[in-house]
């Protein structure tokens, strides 16, 4: 599987020198003062000056993605965590003031006109002036103090374990217990889980409190109402407003929850329970045991490869170039943070993935989501600047949503029998079921959250399980589980570290189950429509990346109507 992988090398560095690190400051700031300084008089010399831009913020960026990937790896290693809070309080506060006047000076330049009408550069310029009409000197301080409490929320999840039969396991090793066909046993490790948690709710409260009131801060700084009106503006949201947002959870609340109950109360009459309680919802509803798609994160690494290679050859020659450069920490350990990435190297152009896998059908499907964003570094890693290679979420989530429904044909590789691939397959459409309401729940608390920054925590437990109750099912009894339905927000690691960054995943669902219909009605127009979206990094706008793949950007409750029904008509061709 690893024959003839060709490790690939950066692009020879022509601003920098070869061996420069990223150490402090003093070392960086003379290149930011030599582009501050230096004269542009021509379009081909604004090139080569964005070139040079490019180069060195690409630099940072992959100097940056290490320390927080090794910090994420091994929250308890002091160096680590030192490493990362130096590039964040030393180094990022003194780039900030250079890349605004950077910004300006880019945008006054007389020959900007002439490079705005080749494609890309006309995304990548309103970005920039976007940037310069955010930017204030005195929000440097403010993101500093975020970041430096963001990390927090992964220092105090990697701590929590719990110990079962004299075992100490971290909290995703014992969800996997949850798919056990033992009732009893299921119930025991809900309460140990869900205890765990509670421990630390009065941390993660105060802790959520202050990253509120400090995005708050920056927002109204910038002169903005809100927080949420700041980050739309922040990440660049040209194509959609929050209206569109709550259009979207409208459509959810309308054509999906419905379908969520029917799932809930088709789970209950298969189990045979009085009540559906929370730990009966990752159980298979036969009382199979859980699947189990692989033995080892080596056998996954192995097996997924083999899944892209099927596909596409390059699709799995990009995870054996990973996986040879080291770029896969996969297995669920204690002291290493919650959830999983792609974390994308802008120099390299080899990305990282990181995950907590255990040995569950979930964790096979992250790697392949994972993997999803991973071929699109691949596919955008020759692309002239840095910032084509920035995409959107919307666009970002795509692609690995995409790769999770297209790799489905594939997924024998991981499967011994029908009845286990068949299983699988279902299992995982009605996880898209699933996923949209919990995205328009999530998506719609941030909303509240920053439209009332100065709420009370009553009050915010109060507007969580309103929204939480308006998009999910009808049939789950939670009757004396109220402490653990309030605080069910925390688990979410996007609430702290990357906040309004969510409804692109449900928007991309949608996207992705409209690229996995092109597929099925013609496997090879369907996958170069996919990967020809990908190239485009962003180059284009979101909706025309969306066209590239013959799908359409669009969350109306029509459109959201005909794909459900086709995610219904493929649930019921498995047997």
């Amino acid at each position: 599987m690893k024959t003839n992988i060709t490790i690939p090398e950066r692009n020879p560095r022509t601003f920098l020198p070869e061996d420069f690190k990223v150490d402090n400051w003093e070392g960086l700031e003379p290149y930011y003062t030599d582009l501050l300084n230096r004269e542009v008089n021509s379009k081909d010399e604004l090139r080569t000056w964005l070139k040079d831009r490019s180069e060195l913020e690409s630099i940072i960026s992959e100097d940056m993605a290490w320390r927080y990937i090794n910090m994420t790896r091994y929250t308890d290693n002091e160096d680590n965590v030192k490493a990362y809070q130096h590039f964040v309080q030393n180094i990022q506060p003194k780039i900030a003031p250079f890349s605004d006047k950077l910004n300006r000076k880019a945008v006054e330049s007389e020959f900007l006109k002439e490079l705005e009408q080749e494609e890309g550069f006309d995304i990548m310029i309103r970005s920039l002036r976007k940037d310069i009409e955010i930017f204030r000197e005195e929000n440097i301080e403010v993101f500093t103090q975020i970041q430096t409490e963001t990390q927090k929320f992964g220092q105090i999840n990697g701590a929590m374990t719990v110990e079962l039969d004299g075992e100490e396991l971290t909290l995703q090793q014992a969800a996997v217990i949850l798919q056990s066909p033992d009732r009893v046993k299921r119930e025991e490790v809900y309460h140990k889980i869900a205890a765990r948690r509670l421990q630390d709710k009065d941390k993660l409260n105060e802790l959520y409190t202050t990253l509120i009131q400090l995005r708050d801060k920056a927002a109204k700084n910038a002169g903005f109402d809100n927080f949420r009106d700041y980050k739309f503006k922040s990440m660049g949201r040209f194509d959609y407003t929050p209206q569109d947002c709550f259009d979207f959870h409208a459509s959810v609340k309308a054509e999906v929850v419905p379908m969520l109950s029917e799932q809930a109360k088709a789970r209950k009459a298969q189990l045979g329970v009085d009540k559906l309680r929370p730990w009966d919802k990752a159980v298979d509803p036969k009382n199979r045991e859980a699947l189990k798609p692989f033995t080892s994160s080596k056998d996954l690494t192995n097996k997924t490869i083999e899944c892209f290679k099927r596909l596409d050859p390059f699709l799995g020659q990009c995870l054996s170039i990973m996986d040879t450069m080291g770029h896969l920490d996969l297995e669920s350990r204690k002291g290493k943070a919650p959830g999983g990435y792609n974390y994308p190297l802008a120099e390299i152009g080899v990305p990282f993935i990181f995950m907590n896998a255990t040995s569950t059908l979930r964790d096979m499907v992250t790697i392949l989501h994972e993997g999803g964003h991973a071929v699109h570094s691949f596919l955008t890693r020759d692309l002239e600047l840095t910032d084509f290679k920035h995409t959107p979420s919307e666009v970002a989530e795509l692609a690995s949503m995409s790769m999770e429904l297209i790799s489905m044909d594939h997924w024998d590789l991981f499967f011994d029998n029908e009845e286990d691939l068949n299983r699988a397959k279902k299992e995982h459409l009605e996880q898209i079921i699933e996923t949209l309401p919990w995205v328009a729940t999530i998506d719609k608390f941030q909303h509240w959250i920053y439209e009332n920054p100065n709420h009370t925590e009553e009050e915010r437990s109060k507007a969580w399980i309103e929204i939480f109750e308006a998009f999910t099912d009808d049939v789950t009894d939670w009757n004396g589980l109220e402490e653990n339905k309030n605080y069910l927000w925390q688990k979410q690691l996007h609430l702290y570290e990357v906040p309004f960054y969510y409804i692109e995943y449900g928007m991309a669902q949608l996207g992705a189950v409209a690229v996995w219909k092109n597929f099925k009605e013609d496997n090879q127009k369907g996958l170069e429509g996919y990967m020809n979206a990908l190239k485009l990094g962003y180059t284009r706008s979101i909706p025309e990346v969306y066209e590239a793949a013959h799908i359409k950007f669009d969350f109306s409750k029509k459109y959201i109507k005909e794909l459900m029904d086709f995610v219904h008509d493929e649930m019921n061709k498995i047997v």
